[in-house]
């Protein structure tokens, strides 16, 4: 019986262990693949129009970013975090956008709350867009992993990060748009 524990204690480590792991590691999406297209329904400062990233790649790069779930912490700090960003971010010509499977009227309470009006956030009830870019949560697909990529206007993906943890995703981001813009600069 003790053996008996103690085996399935460790096999329970493992599988913690290995959930932890695949939480962290599940975007597939890599700098040089196609971003794919897409268009949904968004709110900014809690308005809802009709996003499509093929528009705003037209103006230049896109930080197309997912999260799990509006207004819970993780999110909430992540969105004012892009937020307090977002002029930097115009500095080099480059816009954002958040993704959750949340559905609009709640984005367009989290647009103005948490996104201070300063950025757009898509709604993908149907778990669409988050396919798309191999971002759902392990076990929980319909559900939006933190994942960020930033698109170069030729709809190339040029950075992606994944991490559960909020920190890093602006800072990161912020370095691969500014890392762009300096080699796309005219002389």
């Amino acid at each position: 019986m003790k053996r008996t524990l103690t085996q399935a204690f460790a096999a329970a480590s493992v599988c913690a262990a290995l959930s932890l792991y695949a939480l962290s590691a599940c975007a597939t999406l890599k700098p040089g693949d196609t971003a794919p297209d897409f268009t949904a329904q968004a709110s900014l400062g809690g308005k809802t129009y009709s996003y499509s990233l093929a528009d705003a790649l037209k103006k230049g790069p896109v930080v197309l970013y997912f999260y799990p779930a509006a207004f819970t912490k993780g999110c909430t700090i992540e969105a004012h975090e892009f937020a307090d960003a977002v002029d930097e971010y115009k500095q080099y010509g480059a816009t954002v956008i958040g993704v959750s499977h949340d559905n609009i009227d709640t984005l367009t309470k989290f647009s103005v709350s948490e996104c201070r009006s300063k950025f757009p956030v898509a709604a993908d009830a149907d778990a669409k867009v988050i396919g798309a870019y191999d971002a759902g949560l392990p076990m929980h697909d319909s559900m939006a992993n933190r994942v960020s990529y930033v698109i170069a206007p030729d709809g190339k993906i040029i950075y992606e990060y994944t991490s559960m943890s909020p920190d890093k995703h602006v800072e990161n981001t912020l370095q691969a748009v500014k890392a762009w813009a300096a080699a796309h600069k005219s002389p």
